[in-house]
């Protein structure tokens, strides 16, 4: 005899709206989802803990009283416009969740290894002038326009090596953890920075354009620079009423495209996609930061540029669900460092090796359980 579970349906509810999937989904794979959250119907054990899986929702959870109120434990900078996101999906809390754990890690193992911290954590001030910050950022980071290759993922590569080697943790992914079937979604977030003296961490996510993923690494950069966490949606638009976005955004635009590269630059506005891509290929960043550093150096008038930037969001937008469904993962030894940073699988395997950290402690945090794919990443990364 089968034992069904009392459940709450506005618990069920709760779970079916925060995971985010679509109804039609999690109908087809319980058919009788509806009756149990009307209490018509009880699910079975079994079935309340492949819901939960499906949902992304801890099993407890849905024996609570009522729903948990869920925050992002960093502040929440995202925006539609000037409206404020509301709850944050799991696949986000669970990659913010997963990035403080490798923090948590690489905080103690660079105590006992008697690192010093980065130097520049916190030493911007919010408000001071934009292109003396930018200036400071160029000084630490050798990110010159004739230095970042000649496509944008080499561009991007640069940067994160930079950022790397001046001690910030980047980990870059468009899924959760190694799970394949649960894909980032770039309108609910781009990027965020977890600021720390010893264990700076950024993530990028990798489900966005190359040129976005570029300018969302230097936004986070801004954050490590003021000593602020944050999960952003990083937006050129000009509409977002937080001031630290916006100071934020406006050093990493100065940053990546100086307003002084700009001057003499003629552009024709009757082709204007065509001149914001030579621009964009010509300093590996998006058309939306060179349609910004246009407006900002008085090519267009606020409303020209509002409107111009909705254009060709909505043309960026298109080209992103055209090629949304293409692509493989990559070789498996150069994006699994990539996903978790390489200063951190360095460091994580080497306290391995060395007998200081469990392998299924640093299997967990790498995202993957064979050993010899421990070693094979080990001989890659240079470390043992």
């Amino acid at each position: 005899m089968m034992v069904r579970v009392s459940v709450s349906g506005t618990l069920l509810s709760w779970a079916r709206e925060r995971s985010r999937l679509a109804p039609d989904e999690l109908e087809s794979r319980f058919p009788a989802l509806l009756e149990w959250e009307e209490g018509t119907k009880l699910p079975t054990l079994k079935q309340l803990e492949r819901f939960a899986q499906a949902t992304h929702t801890p099993i407890g959870y849905l024996f609570l009283p009522e729903p948990p109120q869920e925050s992002l434990p960093v502040p929440d900078f995202r925006t539609i416009g000037d409206i404020e996101v509301g709850q944050a999906s799991p696949d986000l809390l669970d990659t913010v969740y997963q990035c403080q754990q490798r923090q948590d890690w690489y905080r103690d193992y660079a105590r006992v290894h008697q690192e010093s911290p980065v130097p520049f954590v916190g030493t911007f001030t919010l408000g001071t002038d934009v292109a003396d910050t930018a200036a400071q950022m160029s000084a630490v980071l050798s990110f010159a326009p004739e230095e970042r290759g000649t496509t944008w993922s080499e561009a991007f590569r640069r940067l994160i090596e930079e950022a790397d080697d001046h001690g910030v943790l980047v980990m870059v992914s468009g899924i959760v953890g190694s799970n394949t079937h649960r894909k980032l979604d770039p309108e609910e977030f781009r990027g965020f920075a977890l600021a720390d003296d010893l264990a700076p961490v950024i993530f990028i996510n990798g489900s966005d354009t190359k040129a976005a993923q570029i300018f969302t690494l230097a936004h986070e950069l801004v954050h490590v620079w003021l000593g602020e966490s944050a999960v952003d949606d990083p937006d050129m638009s000009a509409s977002s009423s937080n001031s630290i976005e916006r100071w934020c955004n406006e050093v990493a635009a100065e940053f990546l495209l100086p307003a002084a590269a700009l001057r003499g630059v003629s552009v024709d506005r009757d082709d204007l996609t065509e001149e914001l891509e030579r621009l964009a290929r010509q300093f590996k960043v998006s058309t939306l930061v060179v349609l910004r550093r246009l407006f900002d150096t008085g090519y267009f008038t606020l409303p020209q540029y509002r409107a111009a930037y909705a254009d060709e969001r909505e043309r960026i937008l298109a080209l992103m669900e055209e090629h949304s469904s293409g692509g493989g993962g990559g070789n498996f030894y150069n994006t699994q460092p990539v996903r978790v940073s390489k200063r951190f699988a360095r460091a994580l395997i080497e306290s391995t090796l060395e007998g200081q950290t469990l392998h299924r402690d640093a299997s967990r945090m790498l995202g993957f359980k064979k050993i010899s794919t421990f070693n094979e990443l080990a001989v890659r990364l240079g470390v043992g």
